[in-house]
């Protein structure tokens, strides 16, 4: 088993600075969410990038309801057992939000589902062609679990064919028992990934995401980068992991943006067709941005 990494410095260094909620924008955006009923990664996981992404009128959509059934070691969204409850009404109420909203690009993610036999995959797939149907200009991004390492829901949910297919590895194979859940795996995730690619084709955009400051080395984090390639993945995003409660995982240390800079080169040198690094950075951080830049490389 990993050791666990030191403990986290009492001070947040000077690059790192969350913002208070603020911009036009700002309150439209938690009306809409709730008048419409629906949970937001950027509320349950604390994102640090919250104020930005609503002023600028965006936000990353949570399905299957706001409680998950995996208790990672880093991670703020509430752990709970449904017992199968699935609010079937999500998927119109997703898409009649995304379409009042006027979205040219959204993200959907989901809490992890392990007392549903599909992973939720069913659900997802029918917000994403409830999306297609209401707002058919609008680009989707799904954000899933690894679906217990299911194929039969992975297929289900790249039938409804989102734009991009997102997975995140988390961390470095060292750390995965350390800081994820022991039904999660290294191996299961980049299965998920190289599954998704052959399984929707060569074209289909996918996505991976890393946090750095539980303790990795650059060493671990450059094997990281060639198993996401060896697995087809398109897109990065490299994050600083910040705790979210003194019942987490503590922070081993804080990279520089100068230490990101570097790492977005070495990711980018690899072969990622687009990568997103700071301390600030998470999943869906610019997401819109990112995906355009693998739409411009292909010319479609």
């Amino acid at each position: 088993m990993a050791s666990s990494p030191p403990a986290s410095p009492r001070t947040l260094p000077e690059w790192i600075r969350v913002r208070p909620p603020t911009g036009r924008n700002y309150p439209e955006v938690r009306t809409l969410l709730a008048s419409y009923r629906l949970g937001t990664v950027c509320q349950e996981a604390h994102c640090p990038n919250l104020s930005e992404c609503w002023s600028a009128g965006t936000a990353t959509l949570m399905l299957l309801g706001t409680e998950c059934t995996r208790r990672c070691a880093f991670c703020a969204v509430t752990t709970h057992w449904p017992r199968g409850v699935v609010d079937a009404s999500e998927p119109d109420r997703v898409a009649e939000a995304v379409e009042a909203w006027g979205l040219r690009y959204v993200v959907l993610t989901q809490v992890c589902r392990d007392d549903l036999e599909d992973g939720g995959a069913d659900l997802m797939a029918a917000t994403v062609r409830a999306i297609r149907a209401r707002a058919p200009g609008t680009r989707v991004e799904l954000l899933i679990g690894d679906l217990g390492g299911r194929e039969a829901s992975l297929d289900t949910v790249l039938e409804s064919r989102p734009d991009v297919l997102a997975h995140n590895l988390e961390t470095i194979r060292r750390l995965t028992t350390y800081a994820r859940d022991h039904r999660a795996g290294y191996d299961r995730s980049l299965r998920v990934l190289a599954r998704a690619k052959e399984l929707a084709g060569p074209r289909q955009v996918t996505k991976s995401s890393l946090m750095l400051g539980l303790g990795e080395e650059d060493a671990e984090l450059a094997v990281a980068f060639r198993d996401l390639r060896a697995a087809g993945v398109d897109l990065l995003t490299l994050g600083q992991y910040l705790r979210p409660s003194a019942a987490h995982a503590p922070v081993a240390r804080y990279p520089t943006p100068e230490e990101f800079d570097a790492l977005r080169q070495a990711a980018l040198a690899e072969g990622f067709s687009g990568v997103e690094a700071g301390p600030l950075v998470r999943s869906s951080y610019r997401a819109e941005e990112l995906y355009q830049g693998v739409v411009g490389a292909r010319g479609t």
